[in-house]
């Protein structure tokens, strides 16, 4: 296996400005922030942001990191607190909120759940899509969730949970009723015995 060089010291610095400079870019003006004003407002060129994020995602995804695995601890901070069920719609609640709140984060996790190949599976995917796995895998053995939904489904209908409260508000004030109304879909149905 091959070593990996650590970065001179000028490069920690460019990377380092680099990541500050695209966290505000991003909190202005979203995931679609110029990375040319980007590089420049780090005081670098195009060719440096591009050597150390080949892609507008990989940069999203490393500006991002932080928050996404803060999301993901969540998920065992509700699994210790409550019942699995419900620890499950306090993640996907908090999750959603921060799909708002975070300007760019809900287009950094709706790549990671588009659709499940590893072209698009990211280190952030990797983690939110693992915290969501324990999660509906709880749920399911609690009898609260139905057996055949997939831990990935519950990440795209969270997603859109997001975006339907923004389109309803723009602040999220809905989310709590719309992940009320999609739990109840994802409930096993009762049988009456006939």
């Amino acid at each position: 296996m091959a070593q990996v060089k650590p970065m001179r010291a000028d490069a920690r610095r460019n990377y380092e400005r680099l990541l500050k400079e695209a966290a505000v870019a991003f909190a202005e003006h979203g995931e679609n922030a110029s990375l040319d004003d980007i590089a420049k407002r780090a005081g670098v060129g195009s060719g440096t942001l591009y050597r150390h994020f080949p892609t507008r995602r990989a940069l999203l995804e490393a500006v991002y990191v932080d928050s996404i695995d803060a999301i993901a601890v969540r998920a065992d901070e509700f699994a210790a607190e409550l019942p699995p069920g419900e620890a499950l719609v306090e993640w996907l609640n908090e999750l959603s909120e921060g799909m708002i709140q975070v300007r760019g984060l809900k287009t950094l996790l709706g790549s990671a759940v588009t659709d499940g190949s590893s072209a698009v599976l990211t280190a952030c995917g990797t983690s939110v899509k693992a915290a969501a796995t324990r999660l509906v895998e709880d749920a399911q053995r609690e009898g609260t969730l139905r057996a055949d939904v997939e831990p990935i489904e519950v990440l795209r209908l969270a997603h859109g949970v997001a975006t339907a409260s923004e389109l309803a508000n723009g602040q999220g004030k809905c989310i709590r009723r719309y992940l009320s109304l999609l739990t109840e879909g994802l409930r096993p149905q009762e049988t009456d015995g006939t």
